[in-house]
């Protein structure tokens, strides 16, 4: 299997020279994600035994905040690569995200959660496709593998420092509904921070393809890539919600200060592991690094089934941490290679098409973890195996 033709007007000597804007943009992922995972290392216990809702819910919601995250990633894409714009669309989905934190600040019913949960995602779906085409832009070629992965790891140090930061103050506070409400409010600073650093980061315009209507640029995106939607979409389909390992883990006699510090070892593991799964990307190919990545997740899923010991389940968030440090900074990296003309619309369409399938992965999980959790994750297993077997069927030798 051999990887798209990779850019050689890098000299080797500057291969692994990082672009300050690669920092800049790491810096504002890294405080959105104190911020945003501050909220969510609690956010499925407390939404479940605080406010009272059901795993079914919490399926839907999460499915939902998904598919949320997803619905506008199309739009972003499309109108990025049409008017040449990335800065102004990437601090409009920032600022989106940063408002929808506000509900919290005044409503701890399911409702409030809930639309929180769904609206939140809206800014992130918008901002992430002109975000990844501005970073691709900046990146080496020969080293895009390994900014994608440095990129990843300041953001995912932010999801590091916001649970640990959760923990401090369910520690110092105590497990009461006035905690969360301080948790929430101390969350909001960060993100009001990353607007404010992002609108210091100077504009990369883009090639303006301005004529073009979604249709007509879907009809111009690579073969390649439209090959590689197809074992996307069935890995969609297996990756539901984090939530419901973090749920798992409950279930074994984690109490949620501990979850909470279980959510900060898989992102400490994601934060070291990423720029190294980058430089490997770049060396030995991405597409290889991609299937790896669908393994991992299959065996991790087989784990959760079984396991019924404490410290193999934190082992187990580890290892989700190697995983995910693949899946979301190489995946982008793939994209980029095989589409250079038009990054955005093409990471606008993955994320879509893969963002749409994960409200039924998500409602899937739910349905079946009323069953028995092992159902949920043996059916996340098996869905991996299909897509790692399209993914080898369909991709160019």
């Amino acid at each position: 299997m051999t990887e798209p033709q990779q850019g050689r007007d890098t000299p080797a000597a500057d291969a692994r020279r990082l672009h300050p804007d690669v920092l800049k943009l790491g810096l504002v992922s890294f405080l959105v994600d104190v911020s945003s995972e501050m909220i969510f290392a609690v956010f499925a216990v407390f939404f479940t035994t605080i406010a009272g809702a059901s795993s079914a819910l919490l399926g839907l919601v999460e499915g939902l905040a998904d598919l949320s995250s997803s619905s506008l990633n199309l739009l972003a894409g499309w109108l990025s690569d049409r008017s040449g714009r990335r800065k102004a669309l990437v601090i409009a989905g920032y600022g989106f995200s940063t408002l929808a934190k506000s509900i919290l600040l005044v409503s701890s019913a399911i409702t409030g959660l809930a639309v929180f949960r769904v609206v939140e995602r809206l800014g992130k779906g918008f901002r992430g496709p002109p975000r990844d085409a501005w970073l691709s832009s900046i990146a080496p070629p020969a080293s895009r593998g390994y900014s994608f992965g440095v990129h990843k790891a300041l953001d995912k140090a932010g999801a590091v420092v916001g649970p640990l930061v959760a923990y401090g103050l369910l520690q110092s506070l105590g497990e009461s509904a006035s905690t969360y409400r301080t948790l929430f409010w101390v969350a909001f600073v960060p993100a009001l921070a990353s607007l404010v650093v992002l609108a210091l980061i100077g504009e990369r315009p883009a090639v303006q393809h301005g004529r073009e209507s979604p249709l007509a640029a879907w009809a111009l995106l690579s073969p390649r890539f439209k090959r590689f939607l197809l074992p996307s979409a069935l890995f969609a389909l297996a990756y539901f919600s984090l939530g419901f390992l973090l749920l798992r883990a409950h279930e074994l006699g984690f109490g949620v200060a501990e979850i909470v510090l279980l959510y900060a070892l898989f992102n400490t593991t994601c934060v070291v592991v990423a720029p190294f799964a980058g430089l490997l990307g770049d060396r030995v190919g991405r597409a290889r690094i991609i299937l790896l990545g669908y393994t991992l997740y299959g065996l991790i899923n087989l784990g959760a089934a079984f396991i019924t010991e404490r410290w193999a389940l934190a082992a187990l968030f580890a290892v989700y941490g190697i995983f995910y440090a693949i899946d979301e900074s190489q995946g982008k990296a793939f994209i980029a290679d095989l589409e250079p003309e038009r990054r955005a619309t093409a990471i606008g369409v993955f994320g879509f098409v893969t963002g749409v399938l994960y409200l039924p992965a998500s409602l899937l999980a739910g349905l079946l973890w009323a069953v028995a959790p092992a159902a949920a994750f043996g059916a996340a297993a098996a869905l991996s195996l299909l897509a790692i077997v399209a993914f080898v069927a369909l991709m160019p030798r």
